[in-house]
């Protein structure tokens, strides 16, 4: 049966009208974003669907595009519209650490941090670029690897921060394995990138690991 001749209250985007987004379940909010159904299947089914094999609105949002367009009634539109929503919070989260001194706003960044990393899965190195007053002024991925790696060379990050005109960064990666604990490695890399922006007086102000649902602050823990 299509949505169209459902009860109006029983309808996804007619219920988010009168009652606000956050009154819809998982499914019919992803029914919303999909819009339309495809393929004699409505578009809280395709949600449905989409739920039942990947167990969550997070497992959807990290799968992959053939993962996803593999379900039938998801089609390359589809695909882009649900991606473009993930992209939508993402982006979301950014915006305050741009007006504001994000070296001050440690959670906010961490947020952030979290949305851009947490679904990855494998090791990405990247840095948060920013201007004399800590605002932001990029994000740069600069290095991936495998499941549990990357290489990471000092020279290349110096050359991005210059190409930015960066005063500070902060350097962030993640741990696929969830663990945000800093490995030897992870501190030796890290003194030797301080060192080597210190030669063109640029402060590292913190060095964040994404795992998961946590992070740890090297400058927290008195690590930088």
């Amino acid at each position: 049966m299509k949505i169209q001749s459902w009860p109006l209250m029983e309808r996804p985007r007619e219920k988010l009208l009168s009652l606000g987004a956050e009154a819809l379940s998982d499914a019919e909010l992803l029914a919303v974003i999909i819009g339309s159904g495809l393929n004699g299947k409505c578009a809280l089914t395709i949600a449905r669907e989409l739920l039942n094999k990947f167990g969550s609105l997070r497992g959807v949002a990290t799968a992959s595009k053939e993962q996803l367009c593999a379900i039938s009634g998801v089609g390359k539109v589809k695909y882009c519209q649900l991606r473009a929503s993930v992209e939508l919070v993402t982006r979301q989260l950014s915006e305050p650490l741009k007006v504001r001194e994000s070296f001050n706003h440690a959670q906010q960044v961490k947020t952030y941090l979290l949305a851009k990393l947490k679904e990855q899965q494998s090791e990405q190195f990247g840095l948060l670029l920013l201007d004399s007053q800590h605002q932001l002024l990029a994000y740069r991925t600069m290095f991936k690897g495998t499941i549990n790696s990357a290489a990471v060379y000092p020279r290349e990050i110096v050359k991005q921060v210059m190409e930015d005109n960066a005063a500070a960064v902060i350097l962030v990666h993640n741990h696929p394995s969830g663990i945000a604990e800093p490995s030897d490695a992870d501190i030796r890399i890290t003194k030797q990138i301080v060192s080597a922006l210190t030669l063109i007086d640029v402060h590292v102000l913190d060095h964040i690991i994404v795992a998961d649902v946590n992070t740890t602050s090297f400058a927290q823990r008195g690590l930088i």
